[in-house]
């Protein structure tokens, strides 16, 4: 048994922004007080904080890619779906349990509602023999059939009042309107010529309302289905994809594919207020309004709009313009490193999967984008440098440079002529570069040396004033000269490959992570290896990260482990077990005592540590 001498606690959960796809609706949910929205993002679900973005939980019960979150009417819990066909209920207020766990249908759910009692539920969406289902949100027990659809269900809503009515809209371009309870087959409507996106019942029941790929919009009477109007015939100019009422329903919000979010008067049939997002008269994809919510239990009138490129905006009847735009990854953050120790306080910044780098300011959680050309690939490497520089190598086969202070990309993209594996800073301007065929050195842009490996494929490397190490996957390390990239050493193999490389800040050590779990800290003075106990993870370490007086390092691996290493005390270790759902892919100090990892489920998370000495 290991004693632990420190203590480690989660600070905090910087949540990912919700996961979308191009042409497809992406539902979104607010409480009932208007306090959190519930979105889906890869394997999770998070609530989030509408008010301050950076305080959120994260829900990962789901195995596989969750798809809808709804909050319950009472507020106390969120029923979610997944690309499986499971539907999880589960406790929002306490410690997230989970209360049910149901197999509705063979396909993806792509939506679901609660009644007013806040115990049955409707789940719908791409099924095999059916499109959707009713049951008992504590008990999973049938209580009606959802049929008349010939085609994948895209969205449906629940009467909050007796009697109990619903509806839901499919590809089959049809509306079928429902009895209950239990729930029953009642009438279909065709009004729609394309898909329908989206379907919500007014508060207070008296209507409910449809819109789709077709750019229309048509109300029904809440109780007995029967059509009223069709409004704002020509106003949107692309597919419409979210539907949301105002709490007195007599509003209604519309988003689009035409960059456009839409507040109408429902008895008026008009449209009263338009958001365009984007560049004036310029067409951005990224900017296509996927989503909407309009929370209740507020009284500032708050509406939030969701993009393509999962950026959460947020805006208020009267005003012209947002007043917040919430930033963040959603794909598997790949890479992470923090601005110079040196700064006051420091900006961390993350890579992902899809070439997204963003800027995170530690004392408020936010995350904004860099301006300039990016990358447009996987980020597999994020260094530090001196002079608030940052470096970041990409799938793309790009090196680029990032001014931290400004947070903006810098110069042109510079051809690493080879995938890069890693990237390392030198304190005289030197920037190294591992590819899978050897090592380059670059300054200013410009390449300096080249060295190619004949019978290896570097794996990792790290940069320590005049020293360069330089991993491969044959096992060996090698410690080249980073000006003439010349072999001043090998070191003895470690009997697995190495992963990832680290000095310490003062240079005295370099750690060895392995694909096999084991670190290795060697001596930078005779080169043998002064720690080998280590030894913790279960699977590949993919980073480690020393603090600024090097008498500690924290790593992180695909095992879901975060582990805090002592270097006067190695055998002495404490760790997070499931830090992050399908593994932890970096970790970074960012003051005394801070810790903070990414990983697979796209989040960031702010570990605090006490008690080093």
């Amino acid at each position: 048994m290991v004693k632990q001498s420190h203590s480690w606690s989660a600070e905090s959960i910087w949540a990912p922004s919700p996961s979308t796809t191009r042409g497809q609706p992406t539902p979104i949910s607010a409480d009932p007080k208007g306090e959190r929205l519930a979105y889906a993002n890869n394997k999770s679900i998070f609530l989030r904080s509408i008010d301050n973005p950076a305080v959120s939980t994260q829900y990962s019960g789901h195995t596989t890619a969750t798809t809808v979150a709804r909050f319950s009417p009472s507020g106390y819990y969120v029923a979610s779906g997944d690309i499986s066909g499971t539907v999880r209920v589960w406790d929002c207020v306490g410690e997230g349990a989970t209360k049910g766990e149901y197999h509705i249908i063979g396909g993806k759910i792509n939506d679901l509602a609660w009644d007013g009692d806040s115990a049955r539920i409707i789940a719908v969406g791409d099924g095999k023999e059916k499109f959707g289902h009713c049951i008992t949100a504590d008990s999973g027990n049938s209580v009606g059939e959802i049929s008349g659809h010939s085609s994948q269900i895209n969205s449906v809503s629940i009467r909050q009042q007796r009697p109990l009515r619903a509806m839901t809209g499919s590809d089959d371009t049809s509306l079928v309107f429902y009895h209950g309870a239990p729930f029953k087959f009642n009438t279909s409507i065709r009004k729609h010529q394309r898909f329908i996106y989206g379907v919500a019942f007014s508060p207070d029941g008296s209507s409910v309302v449809s819109v789709g790929a077709d750019k229309q919009i048509f109300l029904y009477d809440g109780k007995t289905g029967e059509p009223k109007a069709e409004i704002g015939a020509g106003e949107h100019n692309g597919s419409i994809f979210g539907v949301s009422w105002s709490k007195d329903s007599k509003k209604f919000l519309t988003s689009s594919a035409d960059q456009t979010v839409k507040i109408w008067d429902a008895e008026a049939g008009k449209a009263i207020q338009t958001w365009r997002m984007g560049e004036e008269g310029r067409v951005s994809i990224p900017d296509h309004q996927v989503g909407v919510v309009w929370p209740h239990g507020r009284s500032d009138g708050l509406i939030i709009s969701l993009n393509l490129n999962g950026d959460l905006t947020y805006l208020s009847e009267g005003n012209s313009s947002p007043h917040k735009v919430v930033h963040g990854h959603q794909k598997n953050i790949t890479a992470i490193a923090a601005s110079d120790a040196r700064d006051s306080v420091p900006t961390l910044f993350t890579g992902s999967s899809d070439g997204r780098i963003c800027n995170w300011n530690i004392s408020t959680g936010t995350a904004d984008y860099l301006d300039g050309e990016g990358h447009t690939n996987y980020v597999s490497a994020i260094t530090a440098a001196p002079e608030s520089r940052i470096y970041s190598v990409a799938w793309d086969d790009s090196l680029r440079s990032i001014d931290a202070s400004a947070t903006v990309f810098t110069g042109s993209p510079t051809s690493t002529d080879g995938q890069p594996k890693g990237v390392a800073a030198t304190s005289n301007g030197l920037t190294a570069v591992a590819t899978h065929k050897g090592v380059q050195t670059f300054m200013d842009g410009q390449k300096q040396k080249e060295v190619q490996f004949k019978n290896a494929s570097p794996t990792a490397i790290a940069a320590e004033d005049d020293l360069l190490a330089v991993a491969c996957d044959d096992g060996s390390l090698l410690i080249l000269s980073p000006t003439s990239l010349d072999t001043e050493r090998k070191v003895d193999s470690l009997g697995s490959n190495i992963s990832i490389l680290s000095f310490s800040p003062t240079g005295e050590h370099l750690a060895a992570c392995c694909s096999n779990g084991k670190i290795s800290v060697f001596n930078t003075s005779t080169w043998e290896i002064a720690i080998s106990r280590w030894s913790s993870h279960t699977a590949r370490v993919t980073s480690i990260s020393w603090n600024k007086e090097g008498t500690h390092a924290v790593s992180g691996g695909l095992d879901t482990n975060v582990f805090i290493w002592s270097v006067k005390k190695p055998g002495m270790r404490v760790g997070k077990a499931n830090a992050h759902k399908d593994g932890v892919n970096g970790v970074a100090w960012v003051g005394d005592g801070t810790v903070v990892s990414v990983g697979g489920d796209a989040a960031v998370k702010v570990w605090r540590v006490e008690g080093l000495s």
